[in-house]
């Protein structure tokens, strides 16, 4: 029996009491499936996103137990938002408190997106608690992938915010045009210039996640029904998004709150590179084949937010040590973990560690 936690309702999507982490932050957590089953630590993407239920897909609710933590800042975590002690070596720190409050030895993890470099942070810094890492979409927190996405051309309807605070050209060197959104985005009440801000971030997220959906559509066999599905709930889910965008004034569910908080603090990250040293990534990858820790590298063909490089090349690294502990398998999708090839890739990895 896992310590600290009710075994009733398994498979249940559950939130736990709050875990303190010293003032002024405290780390909403959730847990799922079988509290006697091999446990799982899921990593949400972000920074600055959260917790939910879908992260428990790959997972075989029966034998495993899924513990998905709010980041700093994150979701329910709080204070909501907050950069202050805010930087990946603290949230690795949260993990390892995490872990010790549940009583647990070792765990596995799944992480996607820039859960995949905390993951990758975290199991570099405690390699004897993790005893596999299943990663998807692995994230380099590089200029390339922040450039593609903050500075694309927009096509359609996009929110509108002044051209002083997200230039509409290239001239604007990246790190100029970060710093200005994360100086926006730093008051804790959505005026209006926040609110374009958060909302235009928002929408250009939704739209590369669609468009490599869409190439992977595109070169999928024929027919592909279950990725039509996908693609049409993304195509729904942006477009009832942007309806909201359009709105004038914050919307009453307090929805525009929640996503304020969450690009400020992606903001914060993007602005200090993630609090990652340059080759710190490719070290945490060569010393975890040297420890002799499973890594899974899980990665959509078409994905056009992380590219598919990056697992490329992890994965090579790795390999160079130890062939047998590493493993790259890229499907025919984008960047989205629900996306049905990649969530059967997932699957398989999970359930056969």
């Amino acid at each position: 029996m896992k310590s600290n936690i009710d075994a009733k309702n398994t498979g249940h999507w559950r939130r736990q009491r709050d875990l303190s982490l010293g003032a002024p932050h405290r780390m909403a957590w959730y847990v799922g499936g079988n509290p006697e089953g091999q446990a799982w630590l899921l990593l949400h993407g972000g920074p600055g996103g959260g917790a939910n239920p879908g992260l428990m897909a790959p997972l075989d609710l029966a034998r495993q137990w899924a513990i998905a933590p709010d980041q700093r800042g994150s979701g329910l975590s709080r204070p909501r938002g907050a950069t202050r002690r805010n930087h990946t070596a603290a949230l690795v720190s949260d993990l390892e408190a995490l872990r010790l409050h549940l009583g647990l030895q070792r765990w596995s993890v799944l992480a996607g997106s820039w859960g995949t470099v905390l993951a990758l942070a975290y199991a570099q810094a405690h390699p004897q608690r993790v005893e596999h890492l299943v990663l998807r979409g692995a994230f380099a927190v590089s200029r390339r992938e922040i450039g593609g996405l903050l500075q694309a051309r927009s096509f359609g309807k996009t929110p509108k915010v002044p051209e002083r605070l997200w230039p509409s050209s290239r001239s604007v060197p990246l790190p100029a045009l970060l710093a200005r959104l994360h100086q926006v985005l730093q008051s804790v009440t959505p005026g209006v210039a926040r609110l374009g801000v958060a909302r235009r971030w928002a929408q250009l997220e939704s739209r590369a996640a669609a468009r490599g959906m869409w190439r992977a559509l595109l070169h999928a066999p024929r027919p592909a029904p279950a990725l039509r599905v996908v693609w049409a709930i993304q195509r729904r889910r942006e477009r009832r998004a942007m309806a909201g965008f359009q709105r004038r004034g914050s919307r009453a569910d307090g929805s525009d709150r929640q996503l304020c908080a969450k690009f400020r603090i992606l903001a914060h990250y993007l602005l200090h590179h993630g609090f990652v040293r340059p080759g710190q990534l490719d070290g945490a990858v060569w010393s975890l084949a040297q420890a002799g820790v499973p890594v899974d590298w899980v990665h959509g063909r078409y994905d056009t937010v992380c590219p598919p490089v990056n697992s490329r090349r992890w994965s090579a690294i790795g390999r160079r040590i130890d062939v047998s502990r590493m493993s790259l398998t890229l499907t025919t999708a984008g960047h989205l973990g629900h996306e049905p090839d990649t969530l059967a890739a997932l699957r398989a990895r999970v359930r056969r560690a």
